[in-house]
């Protein structure tokens, strides 16, 4: 779905689902209408209206989870990243260095846990784009662990194939 109102209504019916006792405890949801190449747009623009919809998502899941939430880490992330610098058609291209999104009961929030390297153009991959700082498995790979129990054997095998050498971020779990 690429509408803030279509956000809200499929984390509710993933919630609905999940806060069965019999429910599942995994879910996956994709959102698309992300790749702002042109018009990305300021506060009322469309990156904004998304942005507002994945936070409508997030209190959907709040909401419809009750008490399980306490217990529930939701995940937000995209398979690459944005531009720091804005392109020539008002809006960013694709980008190496992304962001990963935790929220949930579960999670050790109210931190920003990064290698902030700056935006000065030096700073800047090419000039105009994050490089990444740690690898998105790894927070994957704590957050399973930690949430799940599972060793580290079974995420770099099994989960993650031939990901051994990326250590598992943690603390990331209550």
């Amino acid at each position: 779905l690429d509408n803030a109102a279509g956000m809200r209504q499929s984390a509710q019916g993933a919630a609905r689902l999940m806060a069965a006792d019999d429910g599942p405890r995994i879910a996956a949801l994709a959102f698309d209408g992300w790749d702002t190449h042109v018009n990305e747009g300021g506060a009322t623009g469309r990156l904004a209206t998304l942005l507002g919809g994945l936070d409508g998502a997030f209190d959907e899941f709040e909401k419809g989870l009750g008490e399980r939430w306490q217990d529930t880490a939701v995940v937000a992330i995209t398979e690459f990243g944005r531009t720091a610098r804005i392109n020539g058609t008002v809006g960013t291209d694709h980008g190496t260095g992304t962001v990963v999104l935790l929220a949930g009961g579960a999670i050790k929030g109210g931190r920003v846990i990064a290698d902030w390297p700056g935006l000065k153009p030096a700073q800047l991959y090419e000039g105009r784009d994050l490089a990444p700082t740690s690898d998105v498995r790894a927070v994957l790979k704590g957050l399973l662990a930690d949430q799940f129990g599972l060793s580290a054997a079974v995420l770099g095998d099994k989960v993650f194939p031939e990901s051994a050498a990326v250590k598992p971020m943690r603390d990331l779990v209550v």
